[in-house]
């Protein structure tokens, strides 16, 4: 979708150690999420920009990985080497059977 220069990161690629960062809106996020994800709103990461490591692997995530991947360029251009978009977003990640869970720990569902 953004080309060669947006690196990407499969679902399968993606373990325990990857700082998983979920940039959809709150509503998004409450109805679903990964486990053990990161919530952080696109429109709020200039302001929170330094809540990101830059010391491990960053998986940046949102509904499909259009929101994803303009965080992805954004990051890298603020000096993030370690990030990544996760291709196909939330609706390939509960596609292959990854857990979603939602604000109250129950199951959730991709909006």
């Amino acid at each position: 979708m953004f080309g060669p220069q947006i690196p990407t990161v499969t679902i399968p690629e993606i373990t325990e150690e990857t700082y998983l960062l979920d940039v959809r809106e709150d509503d998004e996020w409450a109805a679903g999420h990964a486990p053990g994800a990161h919530h952080l709103p696109m429109m709020e990461l200039p302001a929170r920009i330094a809540e990101v490591p830059t010391d491990r692997d960053v998986a940046v995530i949102c509904r499909s990985g259009g929101r994803s991947g303009q965080v992805v360029a954004y990051l890298m251009r603020n000096g993030w080497d370690q990030v990544r978009n996760v291709e196909g977003g939330m609706g390939d990640w509960a596609a292959a059977g990854r857990p979603v869970i939602g604000s109250d720990g129950q199951p959730g569902r991709v909006l």
